[in-house]
C-alpha cells in the first residue's frame, strides 16, 4: 500500500465545469487526492487568466498523473498546452473521452 493515496490533476475546458466536477467527486470518493482547475464566478482578466495557468502548471507538477476532462473529446488551446507540459514532464495522461480522429 502507498505511503499516501495518488495525486490526480485534472485539466479541461471551463466550458466543462459540471463534468469536472463529477470527475472530481467520483475521484475522491474513490480516495484519490484531486488537483482541480482553479474556478471563477465570472470573467477573469487576462492577468488573472494567465496566473492561473501557470498556477495549473505547478498542480501538474504535484500530480502523479493528469486526467483530461473532454466530453465530446474536445481540447482547446489551454488544455493542449497542459497536455504538452505533463507530456514533456512524464507525467503519464487519460482523458475521459476518446480524441477525435486527426483531419
Amino acid at each position: 500500500m502507498p505511503d499516501r493515496p495518488e495525486i490526480v490533476c485534472i485539466c479541461g475546458s471551463t466550458r466543462f465545469v459540471d463534468e469536472m466536477r463529477a470527475v472530481n467527486r467520483d475521484l475522491t470518493f474513490a480516495g484519490v487526492i484531486v488537483v482541480a482547475p482553479g474556478e471563477a464566478d465570472g470573467p477573469v482578466t487576462d492577468e488573472q487568466k494567465a496566473a492561473l495557468d501557470a498556477l495549473h502548471l505547478r498542480k501538474i507538477d504535484l500530480a502523479d498523473r493528469v486526467l483530461v476532462v473532454n466530453p465530446g473529446g474536445y481540447i482547446g488551446e489551454s488544455t493542449s498546452r497542459e497536455i504538452a507540459y505533463a507530456h514533456a514532464t512524464g507525467k503519464p495522461i487519460s482523458f475521459t473521452d476518446p480524441a477525435p480522429a486527426a483531419r
